[in-house]
């Protein structure tokens, strides 16, 4: 991961419909989600919430797939892990001991 991809996924983060739908999506791996789902909990119109869910699939934090007539959301792990992996080794430059284990545990998966 880069820098500009790294700004890209905490930018679609940084706002509390999108993180609260990205942590949903999280606990329900590897199922996913019905979009519909996500919509209640958002209690939003479904159009806000698509304009939410695009910017989570732009910074490819989500990803979508269709079962039968329904789109199933489901949170990309992949890109969690690559960007707490990000975090920690960029906060971590000069000082390793600090992040060493949480480097490892995260590179396990």
């Amino acid at each position: 991961m880069n820098t500009e991809s790294a700004l890209a996924t905490l930018a679609a983060l940084a706002h509390p419909t999108r993180l609260q739908a990205f942590r949903l999506l999280v606990t329900h791996e590897p199922d996913g989600l019905p979009t519909g789902a996500l919509v209640e909990a958002s209690a939003l119109t479904q159009s806000t919430f698509s304009t939410h869910l695009a910017v989570l699939a732009k910074a490819g934090l989500v990803t979508a797939e269709k079962r039968g007539r329904q789109q199933i959301q489901r949170a990309s792990i992949v890109a969690l892990r690559d960007i707490m992996i990000f975090l920690a080794k960029d906060c971590c430059q000069g000082r390793p001991e600090l992040c060493d284990a949480l480097l490892a545990e995260l590179s396990c998966g």
